[in-house]
């Protein structure tokens, strides 16, 4: 068992939540219930589904990458909002969120953890979303195809789902950007363009992004965006059971998205 506030203090310092005050996330605790801690799950989103889940397993505390509150929500608890709120109160659990925060973090954030799973060398920032560089750029250890590098993602994420290849799957790639989520917004190809980078790695891809991908002689590789922004929620729980004397569970709600 542990205390809530001294879990939230931990998560707060260890993802340097204050850093990103301009995120659209309200980042940090989102929903206090009850002082202590037995039971905490880790899950990428905040949903009825995850917290009806987090009842029926008797958890006391939530960890999610994409929370509740964002800007200036919530300020009146209706409708859905109420749902989920109301499944909360009346189980006593607590939510903790981390959006950018998780994404950026250069020991245990989704993009970090993505570049080892490639074996990025040198990885660098890269990507700027917000004022913040939440990506990572490198250089792969030996030269490699674009779907050799989409199938060692395939098997090594936590979570099974589809992905997708924008580009020559069999064209050979050296430098490697990644950026978890939505991470192929407009913005970023000018900078993979200017940087040299072969490929990108992300969540999803877009619309609006595929003729800057195509100008800028960019492979996309697109592992989902509920798959790409598991690694951080799984690292984020093992650190938590190794500072705490509390039960954790890795709960995989994937969207296919």
């Amino acid at each position: 068992m542990a205390r809530l506030k001294d879990i939230a203090a931990f998560l707060d310092e260890r993802l340097e939540i204050a850093k990103y005050r301009s995120d659209a996330s309200n980042n940090g605790l989102q929903f206090e219930a009850g002082p202590e801690v037995r039971k905490a799950l880790f899950a990428v989103d905040a949903s009825y589904a995850l917290f009806s889940t987090a009842a029926d397993l008797d958890a006391d505390f939530l960890f999610v990458h994409h929370g509740i509150s964002w800007g200036g929500s919530l300020k009146r608890i209706c409708s859905l909002d109420a749902k989920r709120v109301s499944m909360l109160a009346a189980n006593s659990i607590s939510l903790y969120g981390a959006h950018l925060p998780l994404d950026a973090n250069p020991e245990i954030g989704h993009n970090i953890l993505l570049a080892k799973m490639m074996r990025l060398e040198d990885p660098r920032p890269f990507g700027e979303y917000d004022s913040y560089r939440i990506g990572f750029q490198g250089i792969l250890p030996k030269e490699t195809t674009v779907g050799e590098l989409a199938k060692l993602l395939d098997r090594t994420l936590l979570s099974e789902g589809p992905y997708h290849i924008y580009g020559d799957a069999n064209r050979k790639i050296m430098r490697t950007a990644v950026i978890s989520g939505g991470g192929a917004f407009p913005e970023v190809f000018g900078e993979l363009y200017s940087e040299g980078i072969d490929c990108l790695v992300t969540g999803e891809m877009t619309h609006e992004a595929f003729h800057y991908a195509s100008e800028a002689g960019v492979a996309v590789i697109a592992m989902g965006h509920y798959r790409s922004e598991t690694p951080g929620v799984d690292a984020v729980m093992r650190e938590v059971s190794e500072h705490f004397d509390v039960e954790t569970e890795f709960i995989d709600l994937p969207t296919g998205m």
